[in-house]
């Protein structure tokens, strides 16, 4: 089992956490962006630098995932390809995506990009708060320790 970030949003206090866990776990965790990242250095810990581009970055976490991989990421089409590839799919503020929600939140976010699209304003995602972090702390501990 090894950890995949999709590194390029997600929160700084979130790799914080990924960071321990990964050192704790010895589980190898690899951050994937379209930036340079920086990392702790650890054998468990790895940034990987694909090229700029949409979706580059999800479509290297998809090709390289395994079954049974646990994903971070906020990106919803990006977790509903997890899935299907059978995998896990964590969002940064600790809730899992399922086959049993997954498709939910690909309408919700369709419908929101269309509405958007339109010129509807409507605001993005509030601003992560430390219930948050928490709650995603929570969720990987659980299921890190299933795994033992």
């Amino acid at each position: 089992m090894q950890i995949w970030v999709d590194a390029d949003a997600c929160p700084g206090v979130i790799k914080e956490i990924l960071f321990r866990a990964a050192q704790r776990t010895q589980i190898t965790t690899t951050l994937v962006a379209n930036k340079m990242l920086r990392v702790p250095p650890s054998p468990f810990i790895r940034a990987l630098q694909v090229p700029a581009g949409f979706d580059v970055a999800d479509n290297h976490i998809v090709q390289k995932m395994q079954p049974g991989d646990l994903v971070i990421t906020a990106d919803i089409p990006l977790a509903a390809q997890v899935i299907e590839r059978g995998g896990h799919a964590l969002n940064p503020r600790g809730e899992f995506y399922t086959a049993d929600n997954i498709q939910q939140r690909l309408t919700l976010r369709n419908f929101m990009e269309e509405l958007r699209g339109s010129g509807v304003d409507i605001s993005g995602p509030s601003g992560f708060s430390n219930s948050e972090r928490q709650a995603f702390a929570a969720q990987l501990d659980k299921y890190l320790a299933k795994l033992r």
